[in-house]
């Protein structure tokens, strides 16, 4: 799996804008602040009672709304979940599929210091109330009426 940084994840946006940045965090943590040009298609849901759990529609979602030759980003808040999206993606046919280490806030050791820090705290340009064409809702509604 091929992996960049979020620094190289923003410079290789700005040089090639065909880039799509898939944010696949759940929609809270998208709802909070995401990287700018980024769509949100959870792989994980979360609900308060039960936590993060499977979102079942993820592949279905994908498929409705990106083409399999499209240029992908993957990012995640650490690069764990993004990991598995691409292994995902790649087994539905996608081949232009990055991975986003360190993903929007950053990945840590396990005493929780920083080693590749995420989209968030190299202050990369972020988004909070972008518009609705971003969101998983739409983006979802799009699988429901192809």
């Amino acid at each position: 799996m091929k992996e960049i940084s979020a620094q190289e994840t923003y410079e290789l946006m700005q040089q090639d804008p065909s880039y799509v940045y898939l944010d696949v965090r759940s929609q809270p943590e998208f709802e909070q602040g995401h990287p700018i040009n980024s769509i949100n298609i959870p792989i994980l849901h979360f609900d308060p009672r039960m936590g993060m759990y499977p979102n079942e529609d993820f592949t279905r979602v994908v498929l409705a709304n990106l083409s399999k030759d499209a240029k992908l980003v993957i990012g995640c808040k650490t690069g764990v979940r993004s990991a598995q999206a691409c292994e995902i993606l790649n087994q539905l046919g996608y081949r232009d599929v990055i991975n986003v280490r360190g993903g929007f806030h950053a990945a840590t050791d396990m005493f929780g210091r920083v080693i590749e820090p995420g989209w968030s705290l190299l202050n990369l340009p972020v988004c909070r109330n972008c518009g609705p064409e971003v969101k998983y809702e739409t983006l979802a509604a799009k699988a429901e009426n192809p």
